[in-house]
């Protein structure tokens, strides 16, 4: 990506020459004149401009090389990032600095579309060889066209103004050659003069072919204005102090951009720096010398910098390209490994999905070698998406005759969802769920709509059953009240010195709640939560270890549950939020020994693998504990369920 604080070799030269005429004339002056001492002036500073020129050459040939450096990557994106990418460019970028990233972008929409027409099976099973233009296309091209248009817009503009600067500057020559009398000046010519100075300076760009003859023929009238005024040694001890103060500040910045954290961005004001420096005139005498070699220095720290800034850059690229080679050759087995089922196929596919993950963790390659890397890799992913959509191809068959088996089971469930025979219907619906459940897969398209049917029916059942028996009585009223008093005890419990005492005590609340019977249903779930959450606040006081507090809220919850109308479904939910933490942490495990697979190699990488080993015991030691509750929980799920039955 071009950058805007760029300094281009053009733009460097149309500074450098003229300021080399200017002190050629002024060496000539010299002389001409047959000053001694002028002469050795001239010679020495003609000898700092030449290298300062030459040191300003290599700034730019390493500034267009980190230019060129900075292109951006878009191998990663699909087509559609890439025409927003493109419209936000066209619309909000730089034109003239974002030629680069257009080409990048043009060059990686055609290639995925190239590759996708390759792809791409006709109906009768063949390849396309040709493709009509999609509309994806036509909204890139078309925004191309206008990227275009308006490039070519600005630089008309640009070479327009351009040449209006050339006449102003030309005329600005005149009007200083007109200034020149021999007979003497006044104040007034020299303020006309130092007006003429400043508007030459305020003018913009010439056209590149004028910009060199124009310089000379600038400087030497200013040259000649000088030598032949009277007041000539004034004005220019003057402009010396000017030039000195101005470089003393250039200096002082170039020694503060020493110590900027961000080297690219320093390197590249200290270019515009040298602008400066090459643009204001000779300075003291007695100062030039300590002034150069003062700024020469900082010039010198700050390229040193710049230049180890990329030697670890080059290196960082070369470790992330071994570790991108890691992956592919992960993914290159993923591939060849063969997959007879869809549980193998989605194991494998989560594999691929973490390489994914791992990669983009990963930074750039070198240059050379990070498109074929990148390649390679994509390569490999998109031959085992394809092994896996002609393996569902196959299993389509499958699915459609378990689509028809499903929709029988949907006509069934509706045809008996307005009985009231409760009993022999109740366990006519678990008959159908249970049936549902042996049932593979069907088609995607038609899975929710078909679950929301067959659940719709069952749920219109039992909806009307719950309102049946759903009528509230005195006793469970008392109840309810009989529960609140517990809570309130609860609430106010006053706790022993020993613990055990207290465990014993707020089981006993336990017990008394599990004897009291049921209450209105509307309020069974709030009222038990009221009795969980207090009985959980009093045992979390109890001075026990993290790991047992949890293992007493899960018997809580069981001893709780066992009785309860609802307990069937507070010990499932807890169960599948165990669960689901359990995966969680799995994938975590997975992870992290994935990492530490692809880094053991790297250099100064301890530290990541040790922290790595860490999170890998913490979390294992964590699943050992959740699949303890969840075996704990599946034993009194399992007992519900018995109860249930008989």
């Amino acid at each position: 990506m071009e950058s805007k604080d760029t300094v281009s070799v053009e733009q460097a030269q149309e500074v450098k020459k003229p300021s080399a005429a200017e002190l050629v004339l002024q060496t000539l002056e010299a002389l001409k004149n047959k000053d001694e001492d002028s002469l050795k002036e001239k010679i020495e500073e003609f000898k700092s401009g030449m290298e300062a020129a030459s040191a300003s050459e290599e700034d730019m040939q390493e500034d267009v090389h980190e230019e060129t450096a900075a292109a951006e990557d878009y191998s990663g994106m699909d087509r559609e990032q890439l025409l927003k990418k493109m419209q936000e460019i066209v619309q909000n970028g730089d034109i003239l600095a974002v030629r680069s990233q257009v080409d990048a972008l043009r060059t990686q929409f055609y290639k995925i579309k190239e590759n996708k027409a390759a792809q791409e099976p006709t109906e009768d099973g063949e390849v396309a060889e040709t493709q009509e233009l999609d509309p994806l296309e036509e909204q890139f091209k078309s925004l191309y066209s206008l990227y275009r248009e308006k490039r070519n817009e600005i630089n008309s503009q640009i070479e327009k103004q351009q040449l209006e600067n050339l006449a102003v500057k030309k005329e600005i020559i005149e009007k200083i050659e007109k200034l020149i009398n021999p007979e003497g000046f006044s104040k007034q010519t020299y303020e006309d003069f130092k007006t003429l100075q400043k508007q030459w300076n305020e003018v913009g760009k010439v056209p590149q072919a004028e910009a060199k003859q124009l310089a000379e023929a600038y400087h030497a009238q200013v040259e000649k204005f000088y030598y032949q005024a009277k007041i000539e040694k004034e004005l220019r001890d003057l402009d010396l102090k000017v030039n000195t103060d101005n470089k003393i500040k250039l200096c002082e910045r170039a020694e503060e951009l020493i110590i900027q954290p961000k080297i690219v961005n320093a390197f590249k004001e200290l270019q515009k720096l040298h602008e400066q420096w090459r643009e204001i005139g000779p300075v003291i005498a007695d100062k030039k010398e300590e002034l150069w070699e003062r700024f020469k220095l900082a010039t010198s720290k700050i390229n040193k910098r710049h230049l180890e800034y990329y030697d670890n850059l080059k290196k960082e690229q070369e470790q992330n390209y071994k570790a991108k080679t890691l992956i592919c050759e992960k993914a290159e087995e993923i591939v060849a490994t063969p997959c007879n089922s869809m549980k193998e196929w989605e194991a494998k596919s989560k594999e691929i999905l973490e390489l994914q993950q791992i990669w983009k963790l990963v930074g750039f390659a070198p240059k050379k070698y990070n498109t074929k890397v990148y390649e390679r890799f994509r390569r490999s992913c998109d031959e085992f998406f394809g092994k896996k959509r002609d393996f569902y191809l196959q299993s389509r068959e499958e699915e459609d005759n378990n689509l028809l088996i499903k929709e029988d089971l949907c006509a069934q469930a509706e045809s008996m969802k307005d009985s009231t025979d409760w009993g022999k219907t109740t366990e006519f619906y678990k008959k159908l769920q249970a049936k549902w459940k042996t049932i593979g897969a069907v088609p995607r398209k038609n899975s929710e709509e078909l679950w929301q049917r067959f659940r719709g029916a069952c749920n219109a059942f039992f909806e009307n059953k719950k309102k049946h028996f759903e009528e509230k009585d005195k006793e469970e009223e008392e109840n309810l009240k009989l529960k609140e008093q517990i809570i309130s005890e609860v609430e106010s419990f006053q706790f022993a010195e020993n613990d055990e005492d207290n465990i014993a005590r707020l089981k006993e609340f336990q017990k008394r709640w599990l004897q009291t019977g049921a209450v209105p249903r509307p309020k069974r779930d709030k009222i038990f939560d009221r009795f969980r959450k207090a009985i959980d606040a009093q045992f979390n006081k109890i001075n026990i270890d993290e790991a047992k507090r949890n293992e007493v809220k899960i018997k809580n919850l069981i001893e709780s549950s066992l009785n309860s109308p609802s307990g069937y479904e507070k010990l499932r939910a807890e169960k599948d939020k165990i669960k689901t933490r359990i995966e969680g942490l799995r994938q975590q495990v997975i992870l992290a020994e994935n990492n530490l697979g692809f880094f053991s190699e790297s250099k100064n990488a301890e530290n990541m693998i040790e922290s790595f080993k860490r999170k890998l015991e913490k979390s294992k030691a964590e699943i050992a504990t959740l699949e303890k509750f969840s075996s704990m929980l599946s034993k009194a799920i399992n007992e519900i369920v018995s109860k249930n039955k008989k």
